[in-house]
Parts: structure tokens; C-alpha cells; sequence
């Protein structure tokens, strides 16, 4: 299985970025997804994720301005971020998982937020 981001980088405060994860080698559609990041300096934290009904659930540091979404149609899922803050700078990473012992990760994008 393999996962491969795109769409990270550099933005102002108050700007958007929207991150796809393309994944192959396996069945999308038949796992959850989820947006993780890790900050300088700080322990990796669950950003958002998203059940194979298209249920979503966010932090509280982003809900209302990040949105998750999927296309199983094209294995992709998705991390729309708007009014992006500098506390937002982190590495962001995807990950497929399913029940409690299957789960993949990709190899993470840089977003950096300057103020």
C-alpha cells in the first residue's frame, strides 16, 4: 500500500491549501481516513478524520475551517484548510486505517503559515 500527499506548502495567514492523498495497492473504499499532523516541537495530533460512510469528525483547533472529504472513486482523501493561522505550520501526514491492527501512513507534507 502506498499513500502519496500533495498540495503542501508555503502560505500566508488567512490563506487556504487544500492536501490530497492518493492511495494504491489496496481497497480504499473499505477503510477510514484520517489528516494527522506534527508541529515543531510538538507531538503528532489527529487533525480530522473520516469513517467509509463519510462521516467526519474534527479537532477543536481546526473544526470550521478545515474540511475533510474522500473520493473513492479516485482513492483520494482530502484536507480543504482555510483561514489558515501560523500555528497550523506542521508536517501533515494521511493514514488508512481499519479496525485496530491494519494502518498505513504516507510520508508527509510541509505546510508552513507565516503571520
Amino acid at each position: 500500500v502506498q499513500l502519496v500527499e500533495s498540495g503542501g506548502g508555503l502560505v500566508q495567514a488567512g490563506g487556504s491549501l487544500r492536501l490530497s492523498c492518493v492511495a494504491s495497492g489496496t481497497i480504499f473504499s473499505t477503510y477510514a481516513a484520517a489528516w494527522y499532523r506534527q508541529g515543531p516541537g510538538k507531538q503528532r495530533e489527529q487533525v480530522a478524520y473520516i469513517w467509509r460512510d463519510g462521516n467526519t469528525n474534527y479537532a477543536d483547533s481546526v473544526k470550521g475551517r478545515f474540511t475533510i472529504s474522500r473520493d473513492n472513486d479516485n482513492n483520494t482523501v482530502y484536507l480543504q484548510m482555510n483561514s489558515l493561522k501560523p500555528e497550523d505550520t506542521a508536517v501533515y501526514y494521511c493514514n488508512l486505517f481499519r479496525g485496530i491492527a491494519t494502518e498505513y501512513w504516507s510520508q508527509g507534507t510541509q505546510v508552513t503559515v507565516s503571520s
